[in-house]
């Protein structure tokens, strides 16, 4: 296992971390499952585990809570908040109203006194930057978390929020978490130089292109990730999108075949190789997920391969550009971009 510094914090965490979405409902997991992922991750190196309050509507980080039980000083522990918890109004977003509640309520879940890293799970655009940064500093300065960072925000607004914090003389974000993979390659473009210019830590999710990438969706054959019924449209083959990454997964399978790997390490390596990446999360749902990922740990792409993985997919490239979660509010209400008589 590599280790890597995240950001400029100075703490060491592995290049592979346990992102445990699939803890509970979700993932159809069980305690007893999901604790045997956590030992077997944990014996392999990782020691980053990433949660979130609204997987499973917190069932995620109980299980995780439960698991880590008399070793939480060896983990770092991160988590998110502001995606809906329930149909309450104000109990979602990253006002310092819910954050505070809702911190609160994933200490007591993840039966910790402390996160390391609380994670704003989508930029929110009714909230303003100096609100959220404030209350994550106020919470930071009780100790109740270590560090904070953003998840899937844009570049523009990371630059935002790094200046609200110079101006307020508050804590910054240290790191970012975007989606990012072989397939979905659209942050290389802003959101990657970003992070780089200001010293974030990146943490990537979904390296496997929801399972597209994992060896389960090939040509000619059946379908085999649970993603496929939990998002069908994802996998319509009749889509052109999904065809155009269907073709791009059979031309990635022969160059990870010609460079002995299989196609989960030519991915993994693929992420782990960008400079502005720390680490990225996988998400297993059984032990031999787990095991097939693991193999990843010190895969190393050299350039041919990773000039050839360019010659696919044209790097800064999005092939589901549909399925990108950071587009600006303004792209996606007319009302927005429409000035009022």
């Amino acid at each position: 296992m590599q280790y890597r510094t995240l950001g400029r914090t100075g703490v060491q965490v592995s290049s592979l971390a346990l992102g445990a979405m699939n803890f509970g409902a979700i993932g159809r997991t069980t305690q007893d499952e999901a604790t045997a992922l956590v030992d077997a991750a944990l014996d392999a190196g990782i020691n980053l585990i990433d949660t979130a309050d609204m997987y499973s509507d917190g069932q995620s980080e109980e299980m995780v809570g439960k698991a880590i039980a008399g070793r939480r000083d060896d983990i770092v522990l991160a988590t998110k908040a502001g995606m809906p918890m329930g149909d309450e109004r104000n109990h979602r977003g990253s006002s310092r109203r819910w954050l505070v509640t809702e911190l609160d309520n994933s200490l007591r879940r993840l039966g910790v006194d402390h996160v390391d890293l609380y994670q704003i799970h989508r930029w929110d655009p009714s909230t303003d930057d100096e609100e959220t940064l404030s209350a994550l500093t106020d919470l930071q300065r009780a100790g109740k978390i270590r560090y904070f960072g953003c998840s899937t925000f844009p570049a523009h607004r990371i630059v935002q929020a790094e200046w609200a914090a110079r101006e307020h003389h508050l804590s910054r974000y240290v790191t970012e978490q975007p989606s990012y993979s072989i397939l979905q390659r659209g942050v290389e473009t802003h959101v990657l130089p970003v992070t780089e210019q200001y010293g974030l830590g990146v943490l990537v999710w979904s390296p496997l292109a929801s399972g597209w990438l994992s060896g389960a969706v090939r040509a000619g054959r059946e379908i085999t990730t649970s993603r496929s019924t939990l998002m069908p449209q994802r996998f319509d083959t009749a889509l052109p999108a999904n065809r155009l990454r269907l073709d791009a997964v059979e031309q990635l399978a022969k160059v990870a075949d010609e460079a002995g790997l299989t196609l989960i390490q030519l991915a993994l390596g693929f992420v782990t190789a960008h400079p502005a990446v720390t680490s990225a999360l996988i998400g297993p749902r059984t032990p031999d997920h787990l095991r097939a990922q693991l193999a990843a740990a010190d895969t190393v792409l050299p350039a041919d391969v990773l000039d050839a993985i360019d010659g696919i997919v044209a790097p800064g490239t999005d092939l589901a550009p549909d399925e990108k979660f950071d587009t600006p509010p303004a792209l996606l209400d007319p009302s927005l971009r429409r000035r009022r008589p």
